[in-house]
């Protein structure tokens, strides 16, 4: 069921034995295919302009060697934009309606939930082996995070979740976008400061106060939601970078376009499920990775464009 990658952070599908990697994208993913929908807005909020020169990576003792996060290496990038916050549950709403597209999710009838989301009476649901907190649910999907009980509409400003990359990329193409390289969302995740472990800085909590939406407690048993939240959070929530931009480090996984390894596609960030006992991929030069097809209850993505 699961593939074999970090499976704490997001569990994917088996890649499909004997089948050929995607064809590599175009460097100008936003280009839109004949019969493609109709486009619709980019943004809501307008993007950041970046680009430039910054130092990309890290070779910090608390990095993961087999992440390939080193060596830390000058990039200099042309001219982007990029989407200060997460596409959100409505405007993904916004896109299925307009399309009628049906997410990977959808489709296979199921997707990964945090077995915590889970009531007490919840039927009986397959687990992960190395991860046992993921529980194959049926019915969720990004409409219905937790499974057909659940749904999003007390959290349309929070970002959309149980979307695979090809969910994203169909996304960003609508929008007349991309999805972010992932030397683009370094830099922004970045916000100038050079080398900095967070967003922000290097403490985890500057001055006492909580500025992303990670695990507190003891995972994977109490989570005390010292942050303010115990699942997502607003895509809004806490303070902005140097660049404008929000909730870079937590919250949820998100897509980019580059290629982790021959059968799966990047994802930076961290989450909401991200802890220092097991899992500290929240800095800005951590990596992981899934199969495009996969969706969990903690990846999402934000769009990008060339200018």
């Amino acid at each position: 069921m699961e593939n074999e990658g970090h499976a704490c952070c997001a569990p994917g599908v088996a890649p499909r034995q004997g089948e050929a990697p995607p064809a590599r994208a175009p460097e100008r993913e936003g280009a839109r295919a004949d019969g493609a929908p109709e486009r619709g807005s980019a943004s809501a909020d307008g993007m950041v302009d970046l680009g430039g020169s910054f130092l990309m990576g890290t070779e910090d003792a608390d990095g993961f060697p087999q992440d390939r996060e080193g060596p830390i290496r000058e990039i200099d990038l042309p001219p982007f934009s990029i989407d200060p916050v997460a596409v959100t549950n409505a405007r993904f709403a916004e896109f299925v309606d307009a399309t009628g597209y049906r997410t990977d999710a959808e489709k296979a009838g199921w997707s990964f939930v945090f077995g915590a989301f889970l009531p007490d009476d919840f039927e009986p649901t397959r687990g992960i082996a190395n991860a046992p907190w993921w529980r194959q649910v049926y019915g969720a999907d990004w409409s219905h995070p937790e499974g057909p009980a659940t749904s999003v509409e007390d959290r349309l400003d929070h970002p959309v979740v149980q979307v695979s990359w090809n969910d994203a990329k169909a996304f960003a193409a609508w929008a007349g976008a991309r999805l972010p390289h992932e030397a683009e969302w370094e830099m922004a995740a970045r916000g100038g400061l050079e080398q900095a472990r967070f967003p922000w800085g290097d403490e985890l909590e500057p001055g006492g106060r909580h500025a992303m939406n990670v695990w507190q407690g003891v995972f994977p048993s109490q989570n005390t939601g010292e942050d303010g939240w115990l699942g997502t959070a607003p895509v809004d929530a806490y303070e902005p970078n140097g660049h404008g931009m929000m909730n870079m480090s937590g919250n949820v996984w998100e897509w980019c376009a580059d290629r982790f390894d021959r059968q799966t596609r990047a994802i930076r960030g961290g989450s909401y499920l991200c802890h220092a006992s097991y899992c500290n991929r929240y800095r800005v030069a951590a990596r992981s990775f899934n199969t495009p097809d996969s969706s969990t209850g903690n990846m999402g993505f934000r769009i990008a464009r060339d200018r």
